[in-house]
């Protein structure tokens, strides 16, 4: 008999996608039309205890604005911003009341800045905590952001710096190893890895870039220009391939442009920190593909951490190459990064 464990998660959601219309399955979220120049955006995920968080790494206060926070950044992954949020808790007999508040208290600040409020939820017993987030947000149809909406010849941006967060979980599993590090160095990383930010910020930089506006409509439709992107929450490798295959390109990725925390290399290899920039996820930067002139200008406005980390092609190879002519090229893959089975 087949298992999950034989198939992967990516195999399983490909089996799994014959159940959901086409057009609206694919992406960070889904797209579901309600009025005119609006459309509803929604998204879900679950963390799980032991999986995605633990005492010894996460107080119950970081749980909550991370589960707040992975939601929110496919949101805005899509061009959305939030209008509100439900939240399913499974928890055991045993949990302490007040860890749930504390749970509610860092889901509230994270939702706080974005003025979105918890709209409903359900609890059940469980015998492993689970807290899972329904997010909903609203995009113009006309500044929505696909995997799919990517093109040849287009560069390929970078919001901001990663592996920081897959530091921060190094560092609270084994502070010794940061022995090196300033107090600010470590507190940065592990504040990346425990309360990380959606990037909505982005959003309105972008739109200026292109020069859209809900008052050029008509002129912007005659020659649209299409954004492709998704978040990097699982890995800056795996947003990479994902918008490649759902747009059907090939890229190469320069490993000296991708940008990395200084304070990195203090403590670990320029090997596994550029391993820990490409796959080890839960960065929630955006990785944005467009055409070049407007991806300079984007990188320019966004400044420091954000970078052009390489160019998509008419192929299918997906490429880690080194302008430098160091290293040899390396085909980037979905299995180098965190699998759930």
């Amino acid at each position: 008999m087949l298992k999950v464990k034989d198939i992967s998660e990516q195999g399983l959601l490909k089996r799994l996608h014959r159940f959901c219309p086409e057009d609206i399955i694919g992406d960070d979220a889904a797209i579901l039309p309600t009025q005119p120049n609006k459309s509803l955006v929604v998204t879900t995920d679950t963390l799980v205890d032991g999986i995605h968080f633990s005492d010894r790494t996460t107080s119950p206060e970081d749980v909550g604005w991370r589960s707040a926070a992975a939601n929110l950044s496919d949101l805005a992954a899509m061009g959305a911003f939030p209008i509100g949020i439900t939240i399913a808790l499974g928890l055991t007999g045993d949990t302490p009341v007040t860890w749930v508040e504390k749970l509610y208290k860092g889901i509230s600040e994270c939702l706080e800045p974005y003025n979105t409020p918890i709209v409903g939820g359900d609890i059940v017993r469980s015998s492993v905590s689970t807290i899972s987030i329904t997010a909903f947000g609203e995009v113009d149809p006309f500044f929505t952001i696909l995997r799919s909406n990517c093109q040849p010849q287009n560069v390929i941006v970078t919001t901001g710096v990663h592996g920081a967060s897959r530091a921060g979980l190094e560092l609270l599993l084994a502070p010794e190893v940061g022995a090196s590090l300033t107090e600010a160095e470590r507190s940065g990383l592990i504040l990346a890895h425990q309360r990380p930010k959606p990037r909505f910020d982005i959003l309105t930089i972008l739109w200026e870039c292109l020069s859209l506006n809900s008052f050029s409509r008509e002129e912007d439709s005659k020659n649209p220009i299409l954004v492709g992107g998704m978040d990097s929450s699982d890995g800056l490798g795996d947003a990479i391939i994902q918008i490649c295959q759902a747009s059907q390109v090939g890229a190469r990725i320069d490993r000296n442009q991708i940008s990395i925390p200084s304070s990195l290399t203090k403590f670990v290899s320029s090997k596994k920190a550029l391993n820990w920039a490409l796959y080890g996820g839960e960065d929630f930067e955006l990785v944005l593909c467009l055409p070049p002139v407007y991806g300079q200008k984007l990188v320019q406005k966004i400044g420091v951490g954000a970078a052009i980390v390489g160019t998509t092609t008419n192929d299918t190879d997906i490429l880690l190459v080194d302008s430098q002519g160091i290293y040899p090229n390396e085909q980037l893959t979905l299995s180098q990064g965190f699998q759930h089975f």
